[in-house]
């Protein structure tokens, strides 16, 4: 059930994004683009998770669980950043990049990766240390996510001003999530109990 609750809230704040991008999409493109936007929302998606994946690997083979824990200072500090840093969606800039040439799923695509950059901060730190098991469920959770992101977004499309009452909470959620997320991270790895130890001892 962590796993599963866990996961649900890594990827709705690392998704709130790519809702107003997706709302915008949907809007834009027409029916004629729907396949090439949910094909690039799991691609890119697909693309950043299997990074995080590779990399949770390798932090693996570290041997103290608290070196790990110092992860949890990534989604902490992208959660303090994002509370001060005040990052508005441009419509027009989002459009401009989506050509009517070449392959509008590996535009999309590319879209998803460029956006989600800023999520392998989360994800690291969250795959690492997974077993198998639940690192199978947070894909399975993250894939009917991205679907149901989608959808989601394709009915606000019809929406007026639904942009502006995403963004409005989305400057709430996020760094309430990611703060949270960081923190978790370094209770659960004893990191913040190891460098009390220090400082007590």
């Amino acid at each position: 059930m962590e796993t599963i609750v866990s996961a649900l809230l890594v990827f709705v704040s690392t998704s709130i994004d790519y809702l107003v991008v997706l709302t915008i999409l949907f809007a834009s493109q027409g029916k004629e683009g729907l396949k090439s936007i949910y094909a690039g929302q799991y691609l890119g998606t697909g693309l950043l998770v299997l990074v995080s994946l590779i990399a949770a690997y390798f932090l693996n083979f570290i041997p103290q669980d608290w070196i790990i824990g110092l992860l949890g200072l990534i989604p902490l500090g992208l959660g303090i950043r994002s509370i001060f840093v005040d990052e508005d969606i441009d419509e027009e800039d989002i459009e401009g990049k989506i050509t009517r040439d070449g392959s509008k799923i590996l535009a999309f695509t590319s879209l998803t990766v460029a956006m989600g950059g800023d999520n392998l901060g989360i994800y690291i730190p969250y795959f690492t240390g997974k077993s198998l098991i639940e690192i199978g469920i947070s894909l399975v959770i993250f894939t009917l996510g991205i679907l149901i992101l989608c959808k989601l977004s394709q009915s606000l499309a019809s929406i007026s001003a639904i942009g502006e009452i995403v963004e409005k909470y989305e400057k709430i959620i996020v760094p309430v999530v990611f703060i949270g997320l960081g923190l978790y991270i370094l209770i659960e790895n004893g990191t913040i109990n190891y460098f009390i130890s220090l400082i007590t001892s």
